[in-house]
């Protein structure tokens, strides 16, 4: 029994010395060094496609190669022709569907110092996202008060780098009085949407799709528009003030619940921040009020 695996070892090690020669201290170093720098770069790339939409397509593509590997290995002729011809034209297809990403993960490695390229970002614990939970409540409960208009969005799974750049940078810590302050009429940050990721205040006075469903009551305006837009293409959560009424709405999965009080608020943001949800299970919504 020792003797079996004694050869095998020997033949595992025969085989990895064609790659990485044991005998020679310097060249078993650079070839950690090799694996290391080829491992951090492929790190860095998918994390840098994380950043936006594109990382949806990327999960699209991996399971077309598995699809391609397994139609060969199952001996599905047909079906494993055509994916093997669609993988063949990917690469060219690639350039143009990830133009934008492309370039600006050029720009940032032009603009980026060692310092940056090499820091790693830590995931936020449930105490970070209760208490921005109790902020965005409490800058809503007095936007409301006051009927200031606003327009809060908290990105989730789905990425929303292109709609951050579309405003300005502000990579701050949340709190209530920083996100009343943005929202005060006549300031320049107040019009456009406040995008939070990751538990920090990410942007300001972002850009949103508008929603093109016919349906919506004519009361809504360009506010509501945008917060159901941008949960039609994302998985991410909006929330309004309304400038006439002062009443708050909540928009995800393209539903909008409106009339919200801030303890409703606050169960809607908690259920769907903090509770875990399967993939495909659909987040239910309270129906709505009329306003």
């Amino acid at each position: 029994m020792l003797d079996a695996v004694a050869v095998n070892f020997k033949s595992i090690l025969d085989f990895l010395s064609v790659y990485v020669p044991f005998t020679q201290p310097l060249e078993i170093l650079r070839s950690l060094v090799d694996v290391s720098i080829v491992s951090y770069l492929t790190y860095k790339l998918i994390q840098l496609v994380k950043e936006t939409r594109a990382w949806q397509l990327v999960k699209g593509i991996v399971v077309i190669l598995i699809v391609a590997m397994l139609s060969d290995w199952l001996k599905l002729r047909t079906l494993a022709y055509i994916l093997n011809r669609t993988i063949e034209l990917a690469g060219f297809a690639l350039v143009v569907v990830f133009q934008p990403e492309l370039r600006r993960g050029l720009e940032q490695i032009g603009r980026s110092n060692f310092k940056g390229f090499f820091s790693f970002d830590e995931k936020d614990t449930t105490i970070h996202t209760t208490f921005t939970i109790e902020e965005i409540v409490k800058a809503c409960t007095e936007l409301s008060r006051t009927k200031t208009g606003a327009l809060i969005v908290v990105e989730r799974e789905t990425k929303l780098g292109e709609i951050i750049n579309t405003g300005t940078r502000l990579d701050s810590s949340v709190s209530a009085e920083l996100i009343i302050n943005i929202f005060t009429p006549n300031t320049p940050l107040h019009d456009g949407a406040l995008i939070l990721r990751n538990n920090k205040l990410k942007s300001a006075a972002c850009f949103l799709p508008l929603t093109d469903n016919p349906n919506l009551s004519k009361e809504l305006g360009t506010r509501h528009r945008a917060a159901l837009g941008i949960t039609e293409v994302s998985d991410c959560i909006s929330v309004v003030v309304s400038e006439e009424t002062g009443k708050i709405s909540y928009a995800l999965n393209g539903g909008l619940t409106r009339n919200l009080t801030p303890d409703i608020l606050r169960k809607a943001l908690n259920k769907n921040l903090l509770e875990k949800k399967s993939v495909n299970k659909k987040l239910a919504l309270w129906k709505g009020k009329s306003k």
